[in-house]
C-alpha cells in the first residue's frame, strides 16, 4: 500500500485522480526518480525554492526535471526586480520540509506562490514531490494548478 500523509488526503478529500509512486526515502533529484519510475524526466517535475530580493512571500517554481529555473523570467512574471535561490538548508527552513520532499501540495494554503512552467500544460500528468522523501504524486498539471493557486508560464529553459 502506498504511503499516506497530509498530501495524499488533500488529494482524497478533494476528490483529485492521483497516483502515489513509492521510491527509496534517500534525497532523490527529478532525473534520478524519473530512472526509478522508468519514466521520460520530462515528466518529473521538481519544485525550486526561490526568494523575493524585498517581500517575505517565498515563490516555489515547478519546473521540469531536465530544466533549471530562469530567475530573470519568473523576476519579470512577478513584477519583481531581482529573486533568488536560497540554500538547501534556508529552502528547508523555509519550506519546513526536506530537500527532496520539498512540494506545493504539502505547502497549501502556507502563503506560498506557486508558478508551475508551461511545459507542464502540454502533458496529460506529471509527477511531482509528494511533500516527503519516498513519495511522488502523479496527476494533472490543471488539477496542480488548481490546488495550489498557481499560474503557469514560461519560466524554465533546458540545463
Amino acid at each position: 500500500m502506498a504511503a499516506v500523509n497530509n498530501v495524499t488526503r488533500l488529494l482524497d478529500s478533494r476528490g483529485v485522480s492521483y497516483t502515489a509512486h513509492e521510491l527509496p526515502s534517500t534525497k532523490l533529484g527529478a532525473l534520478e526518480a524519473a530512472r526509478f519510475l522508468d519514466v521520460s524526466p520530462d515528466y518529473v517535475y521538481k519544485t525550486i525554492v526561490v526568494v523575493r530580493a524585498k517581500s517575505k512571500k517565498t515563490i516555489l517554481a515547478v519546473i521540469p526535471g531536465p530544466h533549471t529555473v530562469d530567475l530573470k523570467l519568473l523576476a519579470e512574471i512577478l513584477g519583481e526586480k531581482k529573486v533568488r535561490l536560497p540554500t538547501e538548508r534556508e529552502a528547508e527552513q523555509l519550506t519546513g520540509l526536506q530537500a527532496g520532499g520539498i512540494s506545493p501540495l504539502a505547502l497549501v494554503n502556507k502563503g506560498f506562490q506557486v508558478v508551475i512552467d508551461s511545459n507542464a500544460q502540454q502533458i496529460g500528468r506529471i509527477i511531482i514531490s509528494g511533500g516527503m522523501r519516498g513519495l511522488n504524486i502523479e496527476l494533472a498539471p490543471a488539477d496542480l494548478a488548481e490546488i495550489t493557486q498557481a499560474q503557469f508560464a514560461v519560466i524554465s529553459r533546458s540545463s
